[in-house]
């Protein structure tokens, strides 16, 4: 959990740097000008982030917290598999924002039903008989420790 926090910390920075530069760009006063765009373009650069950090196997958050990225195998992410990773990793967040999206919630009620949601996805991770989330299950991926191991003094 600390590490998904700290991720959220770095892709901040990713995410303002490129906003400001969508922004500067296409010349955007207003926030709401071309919010579909910045939104595409958004998931774009996410992408591109994660699926060329995972391809070499970490994010720098993971790098921290000496966790790696492999597939079924052990073996690195393809990057057909990093990408693949990253779309299925959208399932925390699109059934319960497609559930909110017909009936004009508010702010708090959507809030509570995003969070819900992502509250079921991380319950349903004890279930699975490797503790998998259902994302890596799917894309044929896990995480495992990159703890190196301490030398015993002799």
């Amino acid at each position: 959990m600390a590490c998904w926090l700290y991720e959220g910390v770095l892709l901040f920075g990713v995410l303002f740097i490129a906003a400001y530069l969508f922004g500067t760009l296409s010349q955007t006063r207003n926030a709401l000008d071309n919010r579909h765009a910045l939104q595409g373009f958004l998931f774009v650069v996410f992408g591109i982030y994660f699926v060329w950090l995972w391809s070499k196997g970490q994010t720098l958050a993971m790098k921290t917290w000496h966790i790696r990225i492999v597939d079924r195998h052990g073996q690195p992410l393809s990057q057909a598999r990093a990408l693949l990773r990253y779309v299925l990793c959208w399932l925390w967040f699109v059934p319960s924002l497609a559930a909110i999206a017909p009936f004009k919630l508010s702010a708090p009620e959507s809030t509570v039903i995003v969070i819900g949601w992502a509250a079921v996805w991380m319950v349903l991770s004890r279930f699975h008989p490797q503790r998998q989330f259902l994302h890596d299950a799917l894309a044929g991926t896990r995480l495992i420790s990159a703890a190196k191991p301490t030398a015993v003094a002799a």
